[in-house]
């Protein structure tokens, strides 16, 4: 597969792609979303085994939401299937994937560690005020402002943040493209290296979206006066983004890798 280079502009189409097909095919992708969630939270109970697994099951999660977009696309209905696509595929791919899943876990691993000791006791003292339930707004601020953990958050999001972007496409350039795990690696770094207009554009449509949405909830949540009633409407809300978004990876990786020819990846028309 070879990379190809995009406009910039094709970030936001990115993003309008997944709201079109994840609006083609809601019940599915919500669902999929769901069940990812509720396995993730079932790991965490397992405590540090658990979350080890969860975080290496991430790349095969990216590419399963993939792969359910692609099953929309050819007008199929995005099933859990699609989570164990790359599971039968050949013991090469299957030892890449598994490659995949550890590098990333340790990876991660190193980047919570390096926020933790950055954030010091700062990250421990608001979690035992939110465990607590009793620590009230005004004693609650000297832990959110404390230096030590807006520092150890950001290094923590940065670290994710530049984590994701060669592990972004590397699913699927093992899966499609039969590329061995580290040679995935890479070209899925220069991939979005060279297509970082589109990269740039895309996070932000992302975050303009989610905001406009926040804003749109605060509104209607002062118009009705019912909080309880909002959290019942942003909760689902919430969960239809998050799966929008997943259903939107698929359109980086198809337009930013030309396929081979025998293996065409369905795309969607234009509106």
């Amino acid at each position: 597969m070879r990379l190809q280079l995009v406009a910039a502009r094709q970030g936001a189409l990115w993003v309008r792609q997944g709201f079109r097909i994840f609006l083609s095919r809601a019940l599915g992708f919500t669902g999929l979303f769901i069940l990812f969630m509720l396995t993730a939270q079932l790991l965490m109970l397992l405590g540090t085994v658990g979350a080890l697994i969860a975080f290496a099951l991430m790349p095969l999660v990216s590419l399963g939401f993939m792969v359910a977009t692609r099953q929309a696309l050819q007008d199929r209905f995005p099933g859990p299937s699609a989570f164990i696509e790359a599971l039968r595929a050949g013991p090469a791919q299957r030892r890449a994937h598994l490659k995949l899943g550890l590098t990333y876990a340790a990876a991660l691993t190193v980047v919570f560690w390096i926020g933790d000791v950055v954030g010091g006791d700062a990250f421990q003292a608001v979690q035992q005020a939110v465990a607590d339930g009793k620590t009230s707004p005004e004693e609650l601020e000297p832990l959110l402002t404390d230096p030590r953990l807006r520092w150890g958050m950001l290094l923590t999001l940065a670290g994710i943040a530049a984590l994701s972007l060669p592990f972004w496409h590397a699913p699927a350039l093992v899966h499609w493209g039969g590329q061995p795990w580290g040679k995935a690696l890479f070209f899925s770094t220069m991939a979005w290296w060279r297509n970082k207009g589109a990269l740039a554009v895309y996070a932000l449509t992302w975050f303009g979206a989610t905001m406009l949405f926040g804003m749109a909830a605060s509104l209607l949540m002062a118009l009705l006066g019912t909080p309880q009633l909002m959290v019942l409407l942003l909760t689902p809300a919430m969960l239809m983004i998050s799966a929008a978004f997943y259903a939107s990876l698929y359109f980086t990786f198809a337009d930013c890798f030309e396929p081979s020819e025998q293996t065409p990846p369905p795309r969607l028309e234009s509106p």
